[in-house]
């Protein structure tokens, strides 16, 4: 495991000095939220709940693409996203893959939040890093408040390793500020037998991230609760 120290060491001398901090945490700065995909929401409320000691509570649909979802605050800015098919639709349009094939809950991705999408966008351009959008997206919530973001997708997100960007509309409430509290991310980390090749991409996206070395490429994320730890992985 890199420790990291030795991650910005590595990546450090080879790229130029980013134009952010970077935390002494073991989770990123920008880390907006991680997605856990499943088949059935109802049963990916029931896993969290079961390991973590939490029940998350409904977040509304996404009209067009075929999905519901359900939050669970892992602090500040910063949320859990249970995402699952809406059977109430009958198209399902996700880059989280086919949810209805995932019996068992896995990470399918996660979120950074810029602080502006446009820049970001200019830099990823000037970086030569392929990427759509940004692009309005929306979803109601149950009490009929409508939240708005801006999303863009990085064209090469090496298989859900690397994340989406999401910048929150200033008057929208954050997820994280109204979903149930009382979870925390302990630590987020990317796995990769390459994580040398790996760590200068994310080093040119400005995100300070662990990269492991593992025989296997997921993602990890350490949840604590109220009944202790949760370790999910994709």
């Amino acid at each position: 495991m890199l420790s990291r120290r030795c991650f910005l060491a590595a990546t450090g001398a080879a790229l130029a000095a980013p134009r952010i901090a970077f935390s002494a945490e073991q989770v990123p700065t920008l880390l907006d939220h991680i997605v856990l995909g499943c088949n059935d929401l109802d049963r990916g409320i029931a896993f969290v709940e079961a390991h973590a000691g939490l029940r998350a509570a409904f977040g509304g649909v996404h009209p067009g693409r075929g999905t519901q979802n359900a939050l669970l605050s892992l602090g500040e800015r910063r949320y859990l996203e249970i995402i699952a098919p809406d059977p109430k639709q009958t198209s399902l349009k996700t880059h989280f893959g086919d949810l209805k094939s995932i019996s068992e809950p896995r990470l399918v991705g996660w979120a950074a939040h810029p602080p502006d999408a446009e820049a970001l966008a200019k830099h990823l351009r000037d970086a030569g890093i392929g990427f759509e959008g940004p692009a309005a997206g929306s979803r109601q919530r149950p009490d009929g408040k409508l939240l708005r973001w801006k999303a863009l997708d990085l064209t090469d997100n090496h298989h859900g390793l690397l994340p989406f960007f999401i910048e929150w509309s200033a008057d929208s409430l954050h997820p994280s500020a109204d979903a149930p509290k009382g979870c925390r991310l302990a630590h987020f980390s990317i796995l990769t037998p390459q994580p040398d090749e790996l760590a200068k991409t994310v080093r040119l996206l400005e995100i300070d991230i662990a990269v492991e070395r593992s025989a296997k490429s997921q993602l990890r994320a350490t949840i604590t609760g109220p009944k202790g730890q949760l370790v999910v992985t994709s």
